[in-house]
């Protein structure tokens, strides 16, 4: 598309900079295409959800960054290892066990350093980058997405016409409250409270980015550590809503803080360390949206959904839809069919692996599951298992496991 006189036309436009926005962005420039990407707030900027996945290495390898991740200073991540009620220590489970590659190990991230990563190399592939600027609305003829509307320097506004629009623009997505797209999910209602801390107590060798998921003594919820760079760990405890808020100081760090006296094994890492962050609150953030795309749009990242975070599945999905939606864009613009049929067609994989790592969320909230004693009595699912902690759940096989796991504990059906 060519610019005209009443503003800037392009291809594709991306709302929100974050992960998901960024891997679109950077494909479709890869593509050819003329993308701009509108982001609201300046860059770096504060954001949970540190811990990858392996499986990203793959998108990362398309996206050109494997070479900064690999110079960074991020501790790299071997593991994911598992803290009991009662304070039994699982052995960690290292992916390169069923999965020597390069590909089984990943890092820790600083994520207002990552994202930035992220959207740099989104311009340097070709995408233009407008940051510090809003998006009002998107624009619609009819039920076609045609472009947005942007409160521009000096506060007027300006259109800008495009023939797809990726809707990245976070659990406030635009075009799913537009269309009241978003559902939460009915059995997974949780809150988290969170911080940074300094100088926390970390393991050695391979394990010293190991993520680590602790249970609270009382079983009411659970803590992630997370070790970062600079010395810096990522703390957070997530339980019910009405456990965390009702009947207490409406102080969320007085919470958080009660939350790690009470917890041992969270509290002998902190002896030492100091908060240098704010303490921040996230609610109910379990919810998948009804439509992924539409006629001339996309959803992607926690635009389109969000799961739980115990297995740090967060920038993962992020990355994966926004790489699906890349891709989808790009054969709508072959074709020269941008219904939501054609931009929609990835949904039932993204679906599919979404629902098989929900399953695996239902598990763990139950107390009477342990899959420590599960692999013990059916070792043939250690590899299924160590599949879906990494993120290799875009296959038929992965969902295997369940049917034997149904039997020690109930999973929820399809959502």
């Amino acid at each position: 598309m060519s610019s005209n006189g009443n503003g800037s036309s392009y291809d594709v436009v991306v709302i929100g900079g974050g992960p998901g926005g960024s891997t679109a962005a950077t494909l479709l420039a890869q593509y050819g295409y003329r993308v701009l990407v509108i982001e609201k707030e300046e860059f770096p900027r504060f954001s949970i959800g540190e811990s990858l996945m392996p499986e990203t290495y793959w998108t990362f390898k398309r996206l050109g960054i494997l070479d900064k991740l690999r110079k960074s200073d991020y501790p790299r991540k071997y593991s994911v290892q598992f803290i009991s009620a009662s304070g039994k220590e699982s052995l960690p489970f290292y992916f390169f066990h069923t999965n020597p590659h390069e590909s089984s190990v990943t890092w820790q991230v600083i994520r207002s350093e990552f994202d930035k990563m992220m959207l740099d190399n989104a311009g340097e592939s070709g995408a233009e980058i407008r940051i510090g600027s809003l998006v009002r609305e998107v624009l619609f003829e009819g039920d076609r997405a045609v472009g947005v509307r942007v409160v521009a320097d000096g506060g007027g506004e300006e259109e800008i016409r495009s023939q797809v629009v990726v809707d990245a623009s976070g659990r406030n997505s635009l075009i799913a409250k537009r269309l009241n797209l978003q559902r939460p999910d009915p059995d997974l209602k949780k809150a988290s409270i969170f911080a940074h801390y300094e100088n926390g107590l970390r393991d050695s060798g391979i394990d010293e980015g190991v993520t680590l998921i602790v249970n609270t003594p009382d079983n009411n919820g659970w803590f992630w550590f997370i070790p970062l760079s600079k010395n810096i760990v990522s703390v957070g405890v997530v339980s019910s809503p009405s456990y965390l808020f009702e009947g207490r100081v409406k102080n969320p760090e007085r919470v958080l803080a009660e939350e790690i006296e009470a917890c041992p094994k969270i509290k002998e890492r902190l002896l030492e360390a100091k908060r240098i962050s704010d303490t921040h609150v996230l609610s109910d953030f379990s919810y998948r949206s009804s439509e992924c795309a539409g006629e001339g749009w996309v959803l992607v990242g926690d635009a389109y959904g969000f799961l739980d975070p115990i297995y740090s599945s967060g920038v993962f999905l992020a990355v994966k839809s926004g790489e699906f939606a890349a891709d989808a864009v790009h054969g709508a613009f072959q074709a020269d069919d941008f219904s939501r049929e054609r931009l929609g067609s990835w949904k039932p994989v993204l679906d599919s692996g979404m629902e098989a790592l929900r399953k695996l969320v239902f598990a763990f909230y139950n107390p009477e599951f342990s899959f420590g004693q599960f692999i013990k009595t059916h070792p043939q699912y250690l590899k299924n298992l160590v599949d879906l902690l990494v993120g290799d759940v875009f296959k038929d096989e992965v969902h295997e496991i369940f049917t034997a796991m149904s039997e020690y504990c109930d999973l929820p059906e399809e959502w």
